[in-house]
């Protein structure tokens, strides 16, 4: 069976500075018509860094998607044109102050695939050198300095709920991070 959905007409919605959503009017694999409302987000990266010292840095922030306070890994929007290592090593610095000269890529993820049209490139990050925080005007972090063993913990527990990060430790730990 073909599960292919066929666009009919396409219609934008919305246009902000991080998302432009659209409702496509859409023929279904059994010929009848339907809508979908996609948000065009473009693609990220998220970093896993492993400190020499077996510890990890996590980013503490306010989602007000969630009304909550989130521990996640350092992560950040691609630039038009920009290679994803690239973005990664630079969202390292600007988050959680550590320049990387180790990327490991871990893989990619589609976030939410029903309405999200971004994909996330997951990395791991070793042989970390300190260096200065440099985050974005708009950001307001606090790090957070645990060993990976405690990290996979909170992430098989179900007490880090962030996607990106529960990806990123999986994938690193069954390739072999301790």
């Amino acid at each position: 069976m073909d599960l292919t959905e066929k666009t009919l007409a396409s219609e934008e919605k919305y246009k902000g500075k991080i998302i432009r959503v659209t409702r496509d009017k859409i023929m279904l694999p059994n010929g009848e018509e339907s809508y979908r409302e996609t948000g065009h987000l473009g693609d990220g990266v998220a970093i896993l860094p492993i400190c020499a010292d077996g510890t990890t840095r996590l980013v503490r922030q306010y989602r007000y998607a969630y009304q909550s306070v989130l521990a996640e890994i350092p992560a950040g929007k691609l630039e038009p044109g920009e290679d994803p290592a690239e973005c990664a090593v630079r969202e390292l610095v600007e988050e959680v102050g550590l320049r990387t000269s180790d990327l490991t890529f871990l893989g990619y993820i589609y976030p939410s695939p029903g309405i999200i049209n971004g994909r996330l490139w997951l990395y791991l990050a070793t042989e970390n050198e300190p260096c200065p925080v440099d985050p974005d005007e708009d950001e307001f972090l606090e790090i957070e300095t645990l060993p990976f063993d405690e990290l996979f913990r909170r992430v098989t527990s179900g007490e880090i709920h962030d996607a990106k990060t529960v990806a990123a430790v999986l994938l690193a730990k069954q390739a072999g991070v301790k």
